[in-house]
């Protein structure tokens, strides 16, 4: 078989994406890969023995009249390239991970009369999803959503590196409490510019590993000695599976993926929501992670003595040892469930 991978822009969509790529190849079947082209997408990608296709393509929703029909330019141009894709490389069908680049991809499909599979990653179908699952033969879903015909909860395909559980404290000081803090690969302003001062309110020895996005880099590492607090700061960890490991628990963004990542390796998190996610898609995922018990919930317009009070609890109570005891297994084995429904497919 041969399979049109399709996703683009985030860290979200892409190593999901990435992590499906590789379970296809090792099975031999075939891929090609469509994206943007961006740096994101090239890094994840260059390790596979794949042909890559790019397309423009900008969101849609959000946007001002005037650049809504540009989407729609770029949309219609996209339908003809990727159907001259289709033909060039003979593919059998497509797998969409979420984006508005899986509009034109799946419209070609279609056209073609090709099978068309999705994969959601949040506890909400996104717009691309959402008009696609009318069309696909299955929805994979990363946490459970209703309503969603033709639906199965796969988990989030996650890289190999968050699937090793090794504890990460061989030199473990019982003294110390170790926090992973990130916004996700670009960084996020709100937990940049907040959590040096909130962890200044808190009365232990802390240790500090802080990932705070490519721009934010001087401006943090600033605020962190302002506030005479120790931390290391990263524009980027090329493994944060380390990271993680290393930590007592996370401090991060509610994005579907870095949550299954999180949890997977025993970890739990104080969890801070995009506030501008779209459809609040973040707070969705947060609310799912703090049902399981592995993690505190705090949004933004809580404010900051409410943040402070939350990571007090989770230390003083030691809320993170109970985090490391589950054994959440949802994720780990997501692309291997993908693709038996893949292959029982095409066996009937």
């Amino acid at each position: 078989m041969k399979y049109l991978i399709v996703a683009a822009k985030t860290g979200g969509h892409i190593f999901p994406a990435k992590a499906i790529a590789e379970e296809l190849i090792n099975n031999d079947n075939e891929i090609i890969l469509l994206g943007i082209g961006n740096e994101i997408e090239n890094n994840a990608y260059k390790a596979l023995d794949s042909k890559k296709y790019s397309i423009l393509i900008d969101g849609f929703r959000g946007q001002k009249i005037l650049k809504k029909f540009k989407v729609l330019i770029q949309t219609l141009k996209g339908v003809f390239k990727v159907l001259k894709i289709i033909k060039k490389e003979n593919i059998d069908a497509m797998i969409g991970f979420g984006g508005f680049i899986c509009i034109p991809a799946g419209i070609a499909i279609w056209i073609r009369r090709l099978p068309i599979f999705i994969h959601e990653q949040n506890a909400i179908m996104g717009t691309a999803n959402r008009f696609l699952s009318k069309i696909a033969k299955i929805n994979f879903l990363g946490f459970p959503i209703k309503q969603i015909k033709r639906s199965i909860v796969s988990g989030n395909p996650i890289r190999k590196s968050f699937i090793n559980t090794d504890s990460g404290h061989d030199d473990y000081d019982q003294n110390e409490i170790r926090i992973y803090v990130t916004g996700g690969s670009q960084g996020a302003n709100f937990i940049n510019q907040e959590i040096p001062v909130v962890l200044k309110e808190l009365s232990c020895n802390l240790k500090i590993k802080h990932q705070c996005g490519e721009n934010y880099f001087n401006e943090v590492k600033s605020l962190y000695s302002a506030v005479n607090v120790q931390a290391e700061v990263y524009k980027f960890y090329d493994n944060p599976s380390k990271e993680i490991l290393w930590s007592d628990f996370v401090i991060s963004r509610a994005g579907a993926l870095s949550l299954s990542e999180i949890i997977s390796l025993k970890r739990g998190a104080v969890i801070i929501p995009l506030a501008t996610s779209i459809d609040n898609h973040q707070v969705k995922n947060a609310k799912i992670i703090t049902k399981m018990n592995m993690g505190v919930l705090h949004e933004e317009k809580d404010g900051k003595e409410k943040l402070i009070n939350k990571l007090k609890e989770v230390i003083e109570k030691k809320l993170y040892l109970n985090w490391k005891k589950y054994h959440i297994n949802d994720h780990v084995n997501a692309s291997k469930i993908i693709l038996k429904h893949l292959e029982d497919y095409f066996k009937k």
